[in-house]
């Protein structure tokens, strides 16, 4: 999944130690003021005016891992809604963040351990009388919802297991999804749509023949094309796993779990 990192270009001049690191620590200055989980952990200081909605961006793009996640615990499915909702509810009002989230680390790990923690004091109580009550609200597609976990695999895997492979599939997911909005934006909707199945999987000449014959190009243009849409793609990926990382040095390790998670 993770590309080769991009090398530093040199253009005959030469690059000090000293500029390198004034380099780098501008970029990663740059890095936590736009990553939504190290805006997040930020939420401990009353200084983080976006953590809120770089928390709330988070729950909207993650929430159905943990839906499936309650479901596979057993949890009917209108239950498991309202647990979601609720769990969510909590969570944007930080009584979790304040008492589960890390200094640092992975929203994923940081989100299974919270939603964890939160399951096991709600064992009990009456769900139906959850729902909405004023309290911060994450729209929930129920029949989405039903509907994606209708479609997972069975599976022999743990509950955790299971999350952490739906975590990575939305990943995935969401990286795709952002290619396809960067496609419609350039004009380049249907290229896209004829050469996505080249994205995760490997080509034939042949392939290429005739995917040119129907859009009109040649069979070397399509196999520049699919090379880089492969790399906006991978680039997307990254910008997604950046999201949920405290520190851009655990992005190349985010990166190679994810791909080890896929590959079970």
């Amino acid at each position: 999944m993770a590309g080769k990192r991009a090398g530093p270009r040199f253009s005959g001049e030469s690059v000090t130690l000293e500029q390198t690191s004034s380099q780098e620590t501008v970029a990663r200055a740059q890095w936590f003021g736009t990553t939504h989980w190290s805006a997040v952990l930020a939420a401990q200081h009353p200084s983080a005016p976006k953590a809120d909605a770089a928390l709330e961006e988070l729950c909207r793009t993650y929430w159905y891992p943990l839906y499936a996640h309650i479901r596979r615990q057993g949890h009917p499915h209108h239950d498991a809604q309202d647990l979601t909702q609720e769990f969510f509810a909590r969570l944007l009002e930080k009584n979790y963040l304040a008492a589960v989230a890390p200094e640092k680390g992975k929203f994923r790990s940081f989100l299974l351990a919270a939603l964890n923690h939160f399951l096991s004091h709600e064992r009990d109580r009456a769900r139906a009388a959850k729902r909405g009550g004023g309290k911060p609200h994450i729209p929930l597609d129920d029949v989405t919802a039903e509907n994606l976990y209708s479609m997972e695999p069975a599976t022999q895997d743990s509950p955790e297991e299971a999350f952490e492979r739906r975590w990575a599939v939305t990943v995935l997911e969401r990286a795709f999804a952002a290619v396809h909005e960067e496609a419609i934006a350039a004009g380049k909707e249907q290229l896209f749509g004829r050469l996505k199945l080249f994205v995760g999987e490997g080509a034939t000449p042949g392939d290429y023949s005739a995917a040119a014959e129907e859009l009109g190009m040649t069979p070397n243009a399509v196999a520049v094309a699919v090379h880089r849409l492969r790399q906006r793609y991978r680039e997307a990926v990254r910008r997604q796993v950046a999201h949920t990382v405290s520190n851009p040095d655990e992005i190349e390790d985010e990166m190679r779990y994810l791909s080890s998670v896929l590959a079970r």
